[in-house]
């Protein structure tokens, strides 16, 4: 009987004020709309950011005819260096081993170990990579920056696998979601870490400004055609900015 009674009261009373009603639920609506999609946008982001993170590290390539008392001094030097978090040696039979495994082919034309002995240096954090860097590199009498060990061949940065893109632009989208409370977190997490995010929402957005690709006025039977279009322009821009950052 309570339940019933509540229920007509609530029919009433939206019948009596169906606007502030309506606006009410459809601010409710809304809201759940944004949060359900900004907090998982915001720990996905976080997740492959701290993933990224993780990744960074140093390889510290040692000359060929390195020493055990040589791999024991830079080892040394390493451990003492500022925002140094681990560091992992890896010997030229056990890196030989490792790449063999992964491509025996190649490994067995080579008659002798290409690879040198390795120290795998981790920071403490993804900003102090080029700081930990630049102590293992530091600037000479010349003005130019060598080994802090004469034992030192190479210090270089292992590569990351890893691009983040942010969503797509869609005018009809755009009018209904203010994406960039978004942008700004997807952006705003990378930054902190140093990630890289392709802008593919600005790049899509200047083409809809610029009537290159219009997804709102082409024909239903058109749309795949054009996505196609659209993604194949993506797809080479991204693969520009990776092909930048590898050089």
């Amino acid at each position: 009987m309570r339940l019933g009674f509540f229920l007509r009261e609530a029919l009433r009373s939206l019948r009596r004020s169906a606007l502030p009603s309506f606006a009410a639920l459809a601010t409710v609506l809304v809201t759940m709309l944004v949060l359900g999609v900004f907090i998982p946008i915001v720990q996905a982001t976080t997740g492959a950011a701290n993933e990224v993170r993780g990744r960074l590290l140093l390889d510290v390539y040692l000359k060929t005819g390195a020493k055990p008392s040589d791999i024991q001094r830079v080892q040394a030097l390493l451990q003492k260096t500022p925002h140094v978090k681990k560091i992992h040696f890896v010997s030229k039979a056990q890196a030989y081993w490792d790449e063999r495994r992964r491509n025996p082919q190649a490994y067995q034309l080579l008659g002798s170990n290409p690879l040198p002995d390795t120290f795998r240096v981790t920071p403490d954090h993804a900003g102090n990579l080029n700081r930990v860097r630049d102590a293992i590199l530091p600037v000479g009498a010349t003005g130019r920056r060598g080994p802090a060990d004469p034992s030192i061949d190479e210090v270089k940065n292992r590569s990351i696998d890893i691009v983040l893109v942010d969503m797509q632009f869609s005018r009809s989208t755009a009018t209904v979601i203010d994406f960039e409370r978004y942008l700004t977190a997807v952006h705003g997490v990378a930054d902190l870490d140093g990630v890289y995010v392709f802008p593919r929402y600005e790049i899509m957005r200047y083409w809809s400004e610029q009537n290159m690709f219009n997804f709102d006025e082409v024909a239903a039977d058109e749309r795949a055609r054009l996505a196609a279009r659209v993604y194949d322009c993506i797809g080479r821009k991204l693969a520009q900015a990776i092909k930048l950052a590898v050089q």
